[in-house]
């Protein structure tokens, strides 16, 4: 099973070097590792010294939509994966992943459990986190529970529903995730094989209030398409419940034009 690695990054010298060395140290090997550097302006360009074997590619800052999609691009393998340059493998990853793809061929896409790192320390993920592997579309429809970095992935799959949503600058996971989801089955390896980190000051979910701004963006896109009854229902509860949330936000900050466009949405998904 041949599988790429596609790595975005932008200005993490330090955290990139880390994840790279969990990616050699994987007792399966990928056949290809690409970092994507999205416009750093740090020394983020000597890591091609440092792992002379990975595909260095640099491009002007579009965001990490972009930047992944390009990884995607110049991929030559059937399955990718991707890494986010603060986090990490654990060094069974790839191998569990070939060995459940190649148990269940039926399936193209599988993710994983993950290990959450705040300054240094392990810390517990709330119960609402969970992985429970059973109607995994419902489970992500609220927040996106499939981190990127747990995600291996046949390129059919994308090759049906579309990249990455370079218009959407947070929660492009979120969006692919659930066109996937609408139409294929999504295997859950359920083991912990990733460590994630927080704590740093340049995580995209801290530099946006109200992400739910953004997903119902990619829940408005899902209605569009030729979807269930069932699926269009929750769906417009979802939305009901993430408009009026937002609706709170934006009468806190008196903002008297996305009032009245919350209001609307409320009254249309009730």
């Amino acid at each position: 099973m041949d599988i790429s690695v596609v790595i975005p990054t932008y200005n993490r010298y330090e955290f990139l070097k880390r994840a790279l060395i969990s990616v050699y140290a994987q007792t399966y090997k990928p056949k290809e590792v690409i970092v994507v550097d999205d416009g750093s302006t740090d020394n983020t360009s000597h890591i091609k010294k440092d792992f002379s074997n990975i595909i260095y590619i640099y491009q002007k800052n579009k965001g990490v939509s972009s930047a992944r999609n390009r990884g995607i691009k110049t991929s030559t393998c059937s399955y990718i994966t991707f890494l986010d340059s603060d986090d990490e493998w654990l060094e069974d990853k790839l191998a569990l992943h070939v060995e459940y793809h190649k148990q269940n061929p039926n399936i193209l896409m599988t993710y994983t459990d993950e290990i959450w790192i705040r300054d240094g320390f392990e810390v517990k993920i709330p119960k609402k986190f969970k992985k429970l592997g059973k109607d995994i579309f419902k489970e992500n429809l609220e927040y996106c529970n499939i981190a990127p970095s747990s995600v291996c992935l046949h390129v059919e799959l994308l090759d049906d529903v579309g990249l990455f949503d370079e218009a959407l600058e947070v929660c492009e996971d979120y969006d692919l995730w659930l066109r996937i989801l609408l139409k294929y089955e999504v295997g859950l390896i359920d083991k912990k094989l990733i460590k994630k980190y927080a704590g740093h000051e340049d995580q995209l979910s801290f530099k946006h209030w109200g992400m739910d701004r953004f997903r119902v963006i990619s829940l408005e896109k899902l209605l569009k398409q030729n979807i269930s009854i069932d699926n269009k229902k929750i769906i417009k509860q979802v939305l009901s419940n993430k408009y009026k949330l937002l609706l709170k936000g934006v009468i806190k900050y008196d903002k008297i034009q996305d009032i009245k466009n919350y209001e609307k949405k409320i009254k249309l998904y009730e």
